[in-house]
């Protein structure tokens, strides 16, 4: 293990708060998950993981009613672990209205966990006045009643993402003629580029070749064009590792994707290695 503390994120709050919503933001952003660990064993949970080999430094617990001894054990798990000095927690309490949590719950046709025979608001009711003490007692409390979940996620990626974290960038090319790669999230053409398909010498070659790359970049055309797809790539990439995307794919294709898109390829991903985790792939460089 590293000298850095242990971050340990422990979610909790009201039920149909969102909880499922902030845990798979955190597993998104890196972050080991466990639902619904019984609180006694927080603290030696904490301790083996701070002790393991696997260099796991980023750690989040969803904890509710729905656990053994829940409001007992819970605030005597958190005092032991104050005293363990690699770790450094924060507890998340998740609310919402009553209002809305009452429609979340007849959306979902789920049972309230304290309302098994009675009105989901009666169990909400129950639930709110149990957890006052521990939403007082939490670092933050999210007020989700009118978050969307794509904006719960952006706040808990924003609020605990490591500090290491970078957007993994998969750069690929493809040839259209074999159809468009399904996970691609940003897809740009590259046909109307001069194509080395007729040139009778570069026509066996692909784009990861000097020369077919010289004769792909030697044109206006292309260097007009490169500029403006550099400007728009480097000004999106932030932005989405900033909404809390982990993986962006961006897809290059020519028409049988062996020349112009695998030398845009090669050298956009060179590019964006500087200040991204980035991997370059070719899905149709073999094909004929």
């Amino acid at each position: 293990m590293t000298n850095s503390k242990l971050q340990l994120v422990i979610i909790t709050g009201m039920s149909g708060a969102g909880k499922t919503v902030a845990m798979q933001s955190l597993e998104d952003a890196g972050f080991y998950c466990v639902d619904n660990l019984p609180p006694q064993l927080i603290p030696t949970f904490s301790t083996l993981v701070e002790q393991s080999a696997n260099q796991i430094q980023h750690v989040a617990l969803a904890i509710d009613l729905r656990t053994i001894d829940f409001l007992e054990a819970l605030p005597k798990a958190l005092e032991e672990i104050e005293q363990i000095q690699k770790v450094d927690y924060q507890m998340v309490f998740l609310d919402a209205s009553d209002q809305v949590l009452v429609q979340r719950y007849k959306q979902s046709r789920r049972l309230h966990p304290m309302a098994s025979e009675d009105s989901p608001l009666s169990g909400i009711v129950k639930e709110r006045a149990l957890l006052k003490d521990l939403q007082e007692r939490a670092d933050s409390v999210i007020d989700t009643t009118a978050l969307k979940p794509a904006q719960l996620k952006e706040k808990m990626v924003k609020g605990f993402n490591k500090n290491d974290a970078k957007l993994m960038v998969n750069v690929m090319s493809f040839g259209f003629k074999y159809g468009i790669p399904l996970d691609a999230d940003l897809v740009f053409d590259v046909r109307f580029l001069p194509n080395p398909h007729y040139i009778d010498t570069l026509r066996p070659k692909t784009g990861k070749e000097s020369d077919v790359a010289d004769y792909v970049f030697n044109s206006d055309k292309t260097k007009a064009y490169m500029e403006k797809l550099i400007d728009f790539i480097s000004f999106s990439l932030p932005q989405y590792k900033e909404e809390g995307k982990q993986q962006l794919v961006v897809a290059i294709g020519c028409t049988g994707g062996k020349h112009r898109s695998v030398a845009i390829t090669e050298k956009l991903g060179e590019l964006f290695k500087k200040d991204y985790t980035t991997f370059i792939s070719h899905r149709d460089i073999g094909r004929e």
